[in-house]
């Protein structure tokens, strides 16, 4: 698979792993003008949104365990 093809799936992929989010389907020509370095950052961006979603989650769960 061609490189940027697969930096296009890793992307796709990413967004559907969002639970009770509908699927997203990326028409790779859409992103096809970027360069890879830019798809790479793109990635990271998704990657670094779900890590501070998780930390968001970890410390509204953890406020219940300092009320008891």
């Amino acid at each position: 698979m061609d490189k940027k093809l697969q930096l296009i799936s890793d992307i796709q992929t990413l967004l559907n792993g969002y639970d009770n989010v509908n699927n997203t389907s990326i028409d790779p020509a859409i992103l096809e003008f970027m360069d890879e370095e830019t798809l790479k950052n793109i990635i990271g961006s998704l990657l670094d949104q779900k890590e501070e979603s998780k930390k968001s989650d970890t410390e509204w769960l953890e406020q219940f365990k300092s009320e008891k």
